[in-house]
């Protein structure tokens, strides 16, 4: 007999079918998951005759001879082929099935590609086509379980009448399901674009996301290292700390959130991160140069009070020998200087005590006015001594100053004169209010007598040399635009 005992090969036929009815499930009518379409016991009772009949078949037959079945075995014949075409039928629907079913695999797993990557009306006009087409695909599902439920085609008492039927049933529905399947293969060659567009759009989500999760190594890392090093960062800690949600729904991923949101948000977590990295890593930089800074201001503080010495004895010179016009606008220099000091001293300590709490920004903010307070000191400073020493110079010489401003005007009578009869207007009027300004200024001079005022004097030659450098940059400027 070839196999073993009968027992023997019914328990590896049962062992066979287990197989076969765990990998080729069938999904029955009204959805559910498709690797549950049909139950282990319905598989085995379809199957299960087909092994047995294989395993038994010569053993019965032997049995059938020696109880005399030689004897109007004519009129079984004509049945048996009957019912071995309607076995054949079942075996291809079968066979129609499984290839539906792969092919409704494969088209499921694109939708969900397309579906996770592409938030379009495209995207969700292939999972509307599919939902239909699955609807479709289901019903000839139900046909398929219906006709292969129809008559057991292994039963010995089946008619042939009724093995005819369940054939042409069989083979109706064998063309339902190829239908099924080359509408499911249409739809697939549809989808391809889009399938090939959101797997490039996945392919991109995992170095994304890597990337974020690095660069949330790294300026943990960097903080870390800065903490070490005895500053607090509170400030990028409380930063990267907001990014935990974020690193939460990347993990999640794309199939929960999306491709397009992911990537976003991948992207915005790693440059977040690398900020935080960066400024860690900047930060003892940024105390050592606040340090210097302070140090620094604290050194021009201590400067700027040895000039400030210098304020009150130019001041009394100022007063002893020029007239008030002279030096009246800068009579209240020494106090404001020493308020100067004394606030620029307060707000260095305050930049120092931020800087010692590791309040960065308002140590660099306290710096910037202690600088700014300093330069108006400065300043001040510089405009007394600077004064006195302009007044001394016109004292001593005024015709110099004269000089200076007359060939500043003549300069620019010259430039407008070049290439022309006559100058123009525009230039013309400027340049002769300039050259009566200055005679006035000259007159009044000489009329003073013994105490002339001489910052009105200077103050007025001043206004004339700007009046003919602006004209000599008018000039230049027509110039230049005729020339292009």
């Amino acid at each position: 007999m070839g196999g073993g005992s009968a027992a023997g090969r019914a328990e590896r036929a049962r062992g066979w079918v287990g197989r076969w009815s765990r990998e080729r499930g069938v999904r029955v009518a009204g959805g559910g998951s498709r690797r549950g379409r049909l139950g282990g016991a319905a598989v085995e009772a379809l199957v299960l005759p087909l092994v047995v009949a294989g395993v038994f078949g010569a053993a019965g037959a032997s049995a059938f001879g020696a109880a005399g079945g030689g004897r109007g075995g004519w009129w079984r014949r004509g049945g048996d082929a009957v019912r071995a075409d309607a076995r054949a039928a079942r075996d291809a629907a079968q066979q129609a099935f499984y290839e539906l079913d792969s092919t409704q695999r494969d088209v499921q797993l694109a939708v969900e590609t397309v579906q996770a990557a592409e938030d379009s009306a495209a995207g969700r006009k292939a999972l509307a086509d599919f939902r239909e087409i699955s609807g479709r695909v289901d019903q000839v599902s139900v046909n398929y379980l219906a006709a292969l439920d129809a008559q057991d085609l292994d039963a010995e008492e089946l008619e042939s009448g009724a093995a005819s039927q369940a054939r042409r049933r069989l083979e109706d529905v064998k063309g339902q399901l190829g239908s099924a399947k080359a509408e499911l293969d249409g739809f697939l060659q549809r989808l391809e674009p889009l399938v090939q567009h959101a797997e490039s759009q996945l392919m991109r989500v995992t170095p994304a996301v890597e990337k974020a999760k690095r660069s949330l190594l790294a300026a943990t890392a960097a903080l870390e290292a800065v903490r070490a090093a005895g500053l607090k960062a509170d400030d990028l800690a409380a930063r990267l700390a907001e990014l935990a949600p974020e690193l939460t729904r990347l993990n999640e991923g794309a199939g929960r959130h999306g491709v397009a949101p992911t990537l976003q948000r991948a992207e915005d977590v790693a440059r977040r991160a690398e900020a935080v990295a960066a400024a860690a890593e900047q930060l003892p930089e940024r105390a050592r140069e606040i340090d210097r800074r302070v140090s620094s201001l604290r050194t021009r503080i201590q400067a700027l009070e040895t000039k400030a010495g210098t304020v009150e004895p130019a001041l009394s010179e100022l007063r002893r020998r020029f007239t008030t016009s002279c030096w009246q606008d800068l009579g209240r220099v020494s106090e404001q200087v020493a308020e100067a000091v004394r606030a620029a001293q307060q707000k260095l300590a305050e930049a120092a005590r931020a800087r010692d709490e590791q309040r960065w920004a308002d140590a660099t903010g306290a710096i910037g006015t202690v600088r700014a307070r300093l330069d108006t000191a400065d300043g001040s400073v510089a405009a007394v001594n600077e004064r006195l020493r302009q007044l001394n110079e016109v004292e001593h010489d005024p015709h110099r100053e004269i000089e200076r401003t007359r060939f500043a005007v003549r300069d620019a009578q010259r430039l407008a004169m070049a290439g022309r009869q006559a100058p123009d207007p525009r230039h013309a009027g400027p340049l002769d209010a300039a050259v009566g300004r200055l005679d006035r200024a000259v007159a009044e001079l000489e009329a003073a007598g013994r105490h002339p005022d001489y910052w009105h004097f200077l103050t007025e030659l001043a206004a004339v040399r700007e009046s003919a450098a602006r004209v000599v940059s008018l000039i230049r400027d027509d110039l230049g635009a005729g020339h292009h």
